[in-house]
C-alpha cells in the first residue's frame, strides 16, 4: 500500500480524483491539502470537506489549509469549468458534528513535510493544483520535502496546447513561478499534463452505459458535478468532460497506464503571452514525463471505483 498526500484546488475532477484514491485499496491516503486555484481557497477547503463527507473513510485523513494566492501574480480562478461552488450542480450538506476528517493546526506546507518527516522515501505527493504549496514547502523545509518518494504532479501541456493560453495548461499558469521552484528542487517527480490528460474523459455514451447503471451516492455526485442531463444525453456546457485530476491518481495506483519519457523542461516566468508555458530543451531539470496513456483501462479502472 502506497502512503499518499493529496494536494488540490477541489474543483469536479480533483472531487473525483479524491474519490478514485480513497477507493483504491493501493493507496493509503493520509492527509488532503487545499490550495488557491479552481476556486478560492476557503472554498477549495469546504469542498474537500463536502467530498470527505461523501466518501465517509474509515481512517480519517489530515486536513489543512494551504496558499490563498500564488507566489507571483494575481489569483485566477475557473468558474466558467467547475462551477460557483467548484462542485458543478452538485449539492452536498455538512452536517454539524459530522467530521471525517481530522483538522491540522498548521499551514498545508507543514502538513506535507511533517509526514515526509514521519515516514522517509515512503509518501508520494499528488498534487493536482497550483504547486504554490510545494513551492512553500521547498522555501521552508527543503529537507522535509527531499524526505518524500516522489512528487506526481497534473499539469502543463508539453508538446500540446495549452487550455488557459494557447501556450499554458491553468495548474502551472497559475503560479509558474512555484512551478519552476518544484521543477528545480531535484525531488523525483512524476508530471502528468494535458498531453495524456486529454485522452481520457466522459462522453455521454460512457454516461449512460456505464456510470449510470451503477446508481450510488458516487455515481449520482459524478452525473451532477459534471451537469449531465439525463433526459437530453449529454452534459450542459460541454460535449466531453476531461478527467484531468483523476489520471494523475491512476498514475499512482498503476504507473502502468502510461508510457513516460525523460525530458528537459524549464518554465516560463516573465510576464507575457508565454507566462506559464513548458520549455522542452536541452536545458533545464529531468523529469518524467506521462505522453501516453492506456485509456480505455484507466476509464475501466475509473468507473470501477465509483461502485
Amino acid at each position: 500500500m502506497k502512503i499518499v498526500i493529496i494536494d488540490c484546488d477541489v474543483g469536479v475532477d480533483d472531487a473525483l480524483a479524491l474519490i478514485l484514491a480513497f477507493h483504491s485499496s493501493a493507496l493509503e491516503v493520509k492527509a488532503v491539502t487545499g490550495v488557491n486555484g479552481n476556486v478560492p481557497l476557503d472554498r477549495v477547503f469546504e469542498n474537500i470537506q463536502k467530498v470527505l463527507s461523501l466518501l465517509q473513510p474509515t481512517n480519517k485523513p489530515i486536513i489543512a489549509r494551504g496558499a490563498s494566492s500564488p507566489l507571483k501574480g494575481k489569483a485566477i480562478h475557473a468558474h466558467s469549468v467547475h462551477g460557483r461552488t467548484g462542485l458543478g450542480e452538485a449539492k452536498i450538506e455538512l452536517k454539524d458534528g459530522e467530521e471525517w476528517w481530522t483538522l491540522s493546526g498548521g499551514p498545508a506546507w507543514e502538513l506535507i513535510t511533517s509526514i515526509a518527516h514521519q515516514h522517509p522515501q515512503q509518501v508520494t505527493l499528488i498534487a493536482v493544483g497550483p504547486l504554490t504549496n510545494l513551492a512553500l514547502g521547498i522555501q521552508k523545509d527543503l529537507d522535509g520535502m527531499k524526505h518524500l518518494k516522489e512528487i506526481v504532479i497534473m499539469g502543463g501541456a508539453v508538446r500540446t496546447r495549452g487550455n488557459v493560453t494557447p501556450h499554458a495548461e491553468f495548474n502551472i499558469y497559475s503560479d509558474p513561478v512555484a512551478a519552476k521552484m518544484v521543477f528545480e528542487s531535484g525531488i523525483p517527480m512524476t508530471l502528468v499534463p494535458l498531453d495524456v490528460t486529454h485522452r481520457v474523459f466522459l462522453t455521454p455514451s460512457l454516461m449512460e452505459e456505464r456510470v449510470k447503471p451503477i446508481g450510488n451516492t458516487f455515481s449520482k455526485f459524478l452525473m451532477e458535478a459534471t451537469g449531465y442531463d439525463t433526459k437530453a444525453r449529454r452534459f450542459r456546457n460541454r460535449e466531453t468532460v476531461f478527467l484531468h485530476d483523476p489520471l494523475a491518481v491512476g498514475v499512482v495506483i498503476d504507473p502502468t497506464l502510461v508510457k513516460n519519457e525523460t525530458l528537459c523542461l524549464t518554465v516560463e516566468t516573465d510576464e507575457g503571452e508565454h507566462w506559464g508555458k513548458l520549455i522542452e530543451g536541452k536545458e533545464g531539470s529531468q523529469i518524467n514525463v506521462s505522453l501516453g496513456v492506456d485509456a480505455e483501462r484507466f476509464l475501466e479502472l475509473f468507473v470501477s471505483r465509483l461502485r
